[in-house]
């Protein structure tokens, strides 16, 4: 049996524990001090309150003469040692959180952001950006700047489309939009070359290979010209179209016809039923080789983006007289239409007189003034002839005269001239693009 020491000076009446009650009892001290406030005590879920105690408080025989219970041994710790690292850590203000979590990002700001950026839906973007706003302000998230960032792009963009819609600009976009996605055939353009799929430019092609010009290709574009319409006229129609409508544009793309290659023919890429359906309207004109595994070898292009001035003016001027020569009549023989070749010989008249005044209006290089000056001479009588021809009686009057006015103007005349000028100097034989067939009569060597 205990019996409780007697109350000293240091031992104050009423603070040993009662009769039976256990070291650390409610109302005791133990022999121990109170362990260090800020080493938590795993037992307790609250480890931020101060001087918090363990399960095992002062012993109430720490100041009498008897050694208490839970007296320390020489090899022994008690139960709430300091550790010999002090404080582990430092209390934080925030309840029971170890560190300071940053607030979360309003999901709404980064979505008003991202349409604000893409431009798409600026109207939504807009929304969300207001409304991101409101929500931070109420619950203290972040990303008050992307939603900032998200309202002003997204007004920008909301302004933009109503200035499309303002302007028509909207129209054009999605004519421009269809247009893209339908395109011309392989979206070709004038001057470019390629290479066809199989080395044929005949049958249907799906797609073409461009190259450089300068080098081997199987054909070289020249010309597009739209079909009219808003159905479909027929593969006949649209060949017959392209067919008329490229061999009038070929000279104005190669205007030197004596340059084209006797095997060079004009082809094209005409729309079908169903490219028609989805926007198709493009022919597109293009020399290749009369061979179907042929090739041809550098540009054809004799053109103002490639002539010189002098040149330009003498070709640009013959194509005023082929023209006319390529516009004889149907039929071959003067017997069989001689009304029909009166109105040629007038034509080609009025060709020529056309031809000499553009002429003599441009100031050629003296180097070729010379020859320019004796082809002048030249076309003027022939000129003369013609119109005799326009006003024959009979057929044996047309002959006589259309034979020397087609005599002055034969292509041998012109080659000196061509010569001065840098231009090819080998006349077309016929049958290719650069062939002027004066209706059977002229032969190639109306070509000038």
């Amino acid at each position: 049996m205990a019996i409780p020491p007697p109350p000293g000076p240091q031992q104050p009446e009423g603070q040993h524990p009662p009769h039976g009650a256990p070291p650390g009892a409610p109302g005791t001290s133990g022999p121990y001090p109170p362990p260090n406030p800020q080493v938590p005590n795993p037992q307790v879920p609250n480890p931020q309150v101060p001087n918090a105690q363990g399960p095992y408080p002062q012993d109430p025989y720490q100041q009498g003469s008897y050694p208490g219970p839970y007296q320390q041994g020489p090899h022994q710790h008690g139960p709430y040692q300091q550790s010999p690292y002090g404080t582990p850590y430092q209390t934080w203000g925030q309840g029971y959180s170890p560190y300071n979590r940053p607030a979360p990002v309003n999901g709404l700001a980064i979505a008003a952001l991202v349409l604000g950026v893409l431009c798409f839906l600026p109207g939504v973007g807009l929304v969300l950006g207001i409304v991101a706003l409101v929500q931070i302000g109420k619950r203290g998230e972040r990303g008050k700047g992307m939603a900032i960032g998200g309202i002003v792009m997204s007004s920008i963009g909301a302004l933009l489309v109503g200035l499309m819609f303002a302007t028509g600009g909207a129209d054009d976009f999605w004519k421009g939009f269809s247009e893209g996605a339908a395109g011309n055939t392989f979206s070709l353009s004038k001057g470019e070359c390629f290479d066809a799929p199989g080395d044929s430019l005949e049958g249907l092609a799906y797609d073409v290979d461009t190259v450089p010009c300068a080098g081997k290709h199987d054909a070289e574009v020249f010309a597009s010209v739209t079909v009219a319409g808003d159905s479909f006229p027929g593969d006949s129609a649209v060949t017959d179209q392209a067919d008329d409508k490229c061999y009038a544009l070929m000279d104005a793309y190669a205007m030197d016809a004596w340059a084209v290659p006797d095997d060079v023919d004009v082809y094209y890429f005409t729309p079908t039923a169903q490219s028609w359906r989805i926007g198709d309207r493009e022919i597109t004109c293009m020399f290749g080789n009369t061979d179907e595994k042929g090739t041809l070898t550098g540009p054809l292009r004799k053109d103002v983006t490639t002539l010189d001035g002098d040149q330009f003016a003498y070709l640009d001027a013959a194509r005023l007289l082929n023209r006319a020569m390529e516009s004889a009549p149907d039929e071959e023989y003067v017997e069989d239409d001689l009304p029909g070749h009166k109105k040629w010989a007038h034509r080609v008249s009025d060709a020529i007189t056309e031809q000499t005044g553009q002429l003599r209006r441009h100031t050629f290089d003296p180097a070729a003034s010379g020859q320019v000056e004796a082809l002048l001479k030249n076309l003027d009588r022939s000129r003369k002839e013609w119109e005799k021809a326009a006003e024959a009686r009979d057929a044996d009057a047309f002959y006589a005269h259309y034979e020397k006015g087609a005599k002055l103007i034969d292509g041998s005349t012109t080659v000196t001239t061509r010569e001065a000028l840098g231009l090819a100097t080998t006349p077309p034989t016929g049958g290719g693009s650069g062939g002027g067939d004066g209706g059977g009569e002229g032969g190639s060597g109306m070509e000038v």
